[in-house]
């Protein structure tokens, strides 16, 4: 059974940086693409970095520069590594996998950038 699971969000001041993490289960995340979302209030879910298992990378036109998607094999994690926060980044952040046309979801961890 697939799990993903999401930790590190929380609340951060414009310019600040966070990182956050999605730690797998049941599947190993160096064998597939792995992806994060954000969700914000009354919009669409909107894919924010991708990486694939070949380690290429994609992003976001609105993240590029300022948001780093990596993956620890070991800890069988993928990270996403965000600086220069700002206010229109704040969402609920999702990490995401595709296992056999199957969609699978973690619970979300939100971001919040005020001051």
């Amino acid at each position: 059974q697939v799990q993903l699971v999401e930790s590190g969000g929380g609340l951060v001041q414009p310019g600040g940086s966070l990182r956050l993490s999605c730690e797998a289960s049941g599947i190993i995340v160096s064998m597939y693409r792995m992806g994060w979302y954000r969700q914000a209030p009354g919009k669409q879910r909107e894919l924010v970095a991708g990486i694939s298992s070949g380690r290429i990378t994609n992003y976001a036109d609105s993240v590029k520069g300022r948001f780093t998607i990596s993956r620890d094999n070991v800890r069988n994690t993928v990270y996403l590594q965000m600086n220069t926060l700002k206010p229109e980044d704040t969402a609920l952040y999702y990490c995401n996998v595709v296992v056999v046309a199957q969609n699978y979801w973690g619970q979300g961890t939100q971001v919040t950038v005020s001051s």
